[in-house]
């Protein structure tokens, strides 16, 4: 298993891994046009924006990108795990990894939760500390913002 930041040609594997992750878990929770909101937030763009500021880190399982997440400063987002390898402890591990520098230089992690993983990180010792909404069009997106101490 290797853990490294990304690098700019890395930028479409991690685009392909979270729009799928995106599309196949979020309709679970999410109307579809939430869900084309979250497709558009994490577009290409912004990603390899994130790359090249160094805040991007990727998990490889025999050299096959199975995980990532993205952390700046002491504000994690952007974690995904491709949905067949959910359940295995890659999540934790890109997590574990997040905590562990933050707590080098910070007092608290803060996370943006999907409705789909506000639960995982109530496990983790996250605790809700407001909930958020965005209109979109006739839709509400709603997430927690979770803090760990």
């Amino acid at each position: 298993m290797g853990y490294i930041e990304a690098k700019a040609e890395d930028t479409e594997r991690i685009y392909n891994l979270v729009q799928s992750t995106i599309k196949t878990i979020y309709p679970k929770y999410y109307p579809q046009k939430v869900v084309n909101f979250f497709c558009e937030h994490h577009k290409k763009a912004n990603i390899l924006a994130d790359i090249e500021k160094g805040y991007v880190y990727i998990l490889l399982c025999d050299n096959q990108l199975v995980g990532t997440g993205t952390r700046i400063e002491n504000h994690i987002t952007r974690v995904f795990v491709l949905p067949e390898f959910q359940g295995k402890g890659y999540g934790s591990y890109i997590m574990t990894q997040f905590e562990n520098a933050i707590l080098e230089k910070y007092d608290t992690a803060q996370i943006d939760a999907s409705l789909a993983a506000s639960i995982l990180y109530e496990h983790r010792g996250y605790k809700t500390i407001r909930h958020e909404q965005i209109a979109v069009d006739d839709e509400v997106l709603v997430y927690e913002v979770m803090e760990k101490k």
